[in-house]
């Protein structure tokens, strides 16, 4: 391997430096040697700082994160298609495999479209490829329903890349998170696709016979898959929206487990717990983000159910841990909440952020029947707001260090 990297040093590396012939492909040849190896530079004067982390580590680690998810969201996918579609023979490979075909292709377009724009503005712009597109390519496609359109994937992630990031300078400068910014996209511009009772699981159009699939025993044109959220939001003012979550065949074991209708990554709260486990263990994430968001579903989930069933709607009266393991909410405050670009910096403001993004939740659940799902416009809100909370962070803290110099000046 020395003499292959010796000869790329010599012979590769200065066609792609400054005065070479291929200089404007620099970040190409940067991104694939420094994913190979570790990179030889070094800081030429000091300070020095020694970790054993950095970006490339970073990300890494929490596409690591995310991997408990995506295994889990493609035998859910498979799973229920089996299930929905009368699969003979399914078993837990058939299951993976199934999974795999509807999962798997819309992975590959969020990578492939969003690293072809990732490559365009670096080549553009002359910087190195960065990393933060290994958690974004991977983000993206598990906030999204299996059966979506391939082109829908590479509109959303497109407009994720360009819109929620590269407007703004690229990584480091976005007040959006990408993923979610592509997701926000499509859910106004393509409703019917990513939300509704028919797009959470897919349908057989033809009979398939195949041994490593099953065989699909009759052709179904459509399935009726409506999300917890959509049941909870569509029961009437005055009746229990836990019994009607029962009558849908929803529990808190099934959702708590992930065996349900949802996004591909966003169903499991054993997936999701692992991965957050690891992020903590490594330090990757913030803890008080994650903890306060929970803290606010809580507290404001309670102060819902305080008010007069009969005056407002059955989602008001569903019990806090009902809205932790329905929807996108552990997810996204595991997963988005903490992207340390778009979240709060100081420690105090982590707090606030991550209440608030909870708080929100909620209320967007409960007072807007027509959007259920409010984790997703929280998160994005209060990414926005991060800037301005920290703010008040900092002033609020050179205001208390002022007051007391002046009482020592007086003292």
């Amino acid at each position: 391997m020395k003499f292959l990297f010796d000869f790329m040093d010599k012979n590769i590396a200065p066609l792609f430096e400054k005065g070479g012939k291929l200089e404007r492909l620099y970040p190409l040849f940067e991104a694939g040697d420094t994913f190979t190896r570790t990179p030889a530079e070094v800081t030429p004067s000091a300070p020095h700082v020694r970790d054993s982390i950095d970006q490339k580590r970073l990300m890494v680690f929490v596409v690591y994160a995310l991997l408990p998810c995506l295994f889990f969201g493609m035998w859910n996918a498979g799973h229920l298609f089996n299930i929905n579609n009368n699969v003979e023979g399914a078993t837990f490979l058939t299951d993976m495999l199934r999974g795999a075909t509807m999962v798997l292709p819309i992975v590959m377009v969020s990578y492939m479209v969003g690293g072809v724009w990732e490559v365009l503005f670096a080549i553009v712009r002359r910087h190195e490829i960065n990393e933060g597109f290994l958690v974004t390519g991977m983000l993206f496609p598990l906030v999204l329903p299996p059966t979506l359109p391939l082109w829908q994937v590479a509109i959303g992630i497109s407009f994720g890349i360009i819109i929620g990031k590269e407007i703004f300078g690229g990584v480091g400068y976005n007040i959006l998170n990408p993923a979610l910014t592509g997701r926000a996209f499509l859910f106004f511009a393509y409703p019917a696709q990513i939300s509704g009772d028919k797009v959470w699981i897919g349908s057989a159009k033809t009979t398939l016979d195949n041994s490593l699939l099953g065989t699909v025993a009759e052709n179904v044109d459509g399935v009726t898959a409506a999300t917890p959220l959509a049941v909870a939001a569509a029961a009437e003012q005055g009746s229990s929206a836990i019994q009607a979550l029962a009558d849908s065949g929803f529990d808190l074991w099934n959702m708590t487990v992930g065996t349900i209708s949802g996004c591909i990554g966003s169903t499991s709260v054993i997936a999701i717990l692992i991965g957050m486990a690891f992020l903590l263990i490594t330090g990757i994430a913030s803890w008080r983000v994650m903890l306060s968001g929970v803290i606010g579903v809580v507290v404001i989930g309670a102060l819902f159910n305080a008010l007069p069933a009969e005056k407002f709607s059955a989602f008001s009266q569903l019990p806090f841990y009902y809205h932790l393991v329905m929807g996108g909410f552990l997810f996204g405050i595991v997963f988005m909440a903490t992207d340390p670009v778009s979240c709060a910096a100081t420690n105090t403001g982590k707090y606030i952020y991550g209440f608030l993004i909870g708080g929100l939740t909620v209320v967007i659940r409960v007072a807007n029947p027509a959007y259920p799902e409010g984790a997703m416009l929280a998160i994005l809100f209060m990414n926005v707001m991060a800037p301005l909370i920290d703010h008040f962070v900092v002033q609020s803290h050179i205001k208390k260090r002022t007051a007391y110099a002046r009482a020592l000046n007086h003292a």
